[in-house]
């Protein structure tokens, strides 16, 4: 007997329609082939819904040959979340759901041995593939169902359970599909641990912080260990202008491919702060894999990349960067897949003016070769000095609500700077390389 269901899997940020086959018959006992080009999670997956089935009381076909075919057949599938369509397949084919064709919901999720279904990556991409190819209903494990439901124009349901999933597909009238007001999603999770008041004094570096998130500048902090350069970079994202709600669904589905989104947030409302160690690689920083994954530079999209003791990291490491600053994406090329991922942030660094740390009795070459920045990068320089204890204690700036409106400025661009209140576009991007020439950013 065939039976069919309906999965996705995603490849770099969007997701391609899986049409799940599944038939029994006449074939070797034990005969459990799983064919389409499945990676190993999913050829694993044979395991968990053997033992799913078993212990949710539905019965496995003993004694017959099973085949669950993945089409498209070319395109590789990886990941758990076929777990639960090729249990309701195998279901189907006993006869559980009295001949009702699933030709109108999606499911995605992982089986846990006793029928419990687990969250997945990419389920918004998952979502918005179903809406795109007329597909009524998703059906996602309870954990990714928020994150699902900020989709508009599908039904979302949230399960538990595989037994809940058959109860579904029989009774669909019995539950509720997950509604979710995306805009009030968004301000609740809007918010920031850290804010500039926190910052007392280096008013100078406060001053070009401000400047350069007005202008969506790149910025570069030049000061000795302690003077705060680190604690300047991390409150960035918390002056840049609130996110949109289609810049908060972009990065959240970046975040939930890359498997790093919280379950309980389903939309990311603050602008996100990447900061690498200066021991990763160029793969690490771009992206990369047998199926690329974001790297570093995507899942700062829409927010702020920070790359600490600047002159530590390796010169191709940085280099590999020129493509996402000026084209504000990045393409991974394999022999069987090429994937391009969105990569628009500002780019901040840090740095001492020494190897040492301080203006010290360094020769000559090997502090040049510590100042040494890819300047083409890098908008602004702020000097980071290290202050007496009056110094710290001068006043605070205001919170970030005042600091995000659009600044007065005796410059020519003031009202280019002032209509950014309500977007965030990187200086690198190419809207505003013109800018550039008529303003250049000074350099001290």
């Amino acid at each position: 007997m065939l039976f069919k269901t309906l999965s996705a899997s995603v490849y770099g940020i969007d997701a391609h329609l899986v049409l799940v086959e599944v038939d029994v018959g006449v074939g070797r006992i034990q005969d459990f082939n799983v064919v389409g080009l499945p990676d190993n999670a999913v050829k694993e997956s044979r395991q968990r819904v053997q033992s799913a089935l078993k212990n949710c009381g539905i019965d496995f076909p003993y004694g017959q040959g099973v085949t669950i075919n993945l089409a498209p057949a070319d395109l590789r599938k990886e990941g758990s979340a076929f777990d639960l369509p090729m249990a309701l397949g195998l279901a189907g084919c006993q006869g559980q759901f009295f001949g009702k064709a699933l030709d109108q919901m999606m499911f995605l999720g992982e089986l846990s041995l006793d029928g419990s279904v687990r969250a997945v990556r990419g389920a918004l991409s998952a979502a918005i593939a179903a809406r795109d190819n007329g597909i009524k209903a998703v059906a996602v494990p309870e954990s990714n169902a928020k994150e699902a439901a900020v989709v508009e124009g599908i039904e979302v349901y949230a399960l538990k359970s595989l037994p809940q999933a058959v109860d579904l597909i029989n009774s669909p009238e019995s539950f509720q599909c997950v509604k979710v007001d995306a805009q009030q999603m968004l301000r609740e999770s809007a918010q920031y641990s850290v804010d500039l008041r926190d910052v007392h004094g280096q008013q100078a570096a406060k001053r070009a912080l401000e400047v350069a998130c007005a202008g969506g500048h790149n910025i570069l902090f030049i000061g000795p260990p302690g003077a705060g350069k680190t604690m300047l970079a991390k409150r960035i994202p918390t002056i840049l202008p609130a996110m949109s709600l289609d810049e908060a669904i972009e990065t959240t589905r970046i975040h939930s491919v890359a498997g790093i989104l919280e379950n309980a947030t389903g939309l990311l409302g603050t602008r996100p702060f990447r900061s690498p160690h200066h021991t990763i690689s160029d793969a690490g920083l771009i992206g990369g894999g047998a199926v690329p994954r974001p790297g570093e530079v995507s899942l700062g999209h829409n927010g702020v990349l920070f790359l600490d003791e600047l002159p530590e990291f390796q010169r191709n490491v940085l280099e590999v960067m020129r493509q996402p600053l000026e084209d504000g994406n990045v393409t991974i090329a394999r022999a069987a897949i090429s994937v391009t991922f969105p990569s628009r942030f500002m780019l901040a660094a840090a740095m001492n003016p020494c190897p040492y740390g301080f203006r010290c009795r360094c020769f000559r070459g090997s502090i040049r070769r510590c100042r040494k920045p890819r300047n083409y990068s890098h908008g602004f320089r702020a000097r980071s000095p290290r202050g007496s204890s009056a110094y710290y204690h001068a006043p605070a700036l205001a919170n970030r609500r005042a600091v995000r409106t659009p600044m007065p400025s005796p410059e020519p661009r003031a009202s280019a700077v002032g209509s950014r209140a309500s977007a965030f576009l990187p200086r690198s991007s190419f809207a505003y390389r013109a800018e550039r020439a008529e303003c250049p950013a000074p350099l001290d």
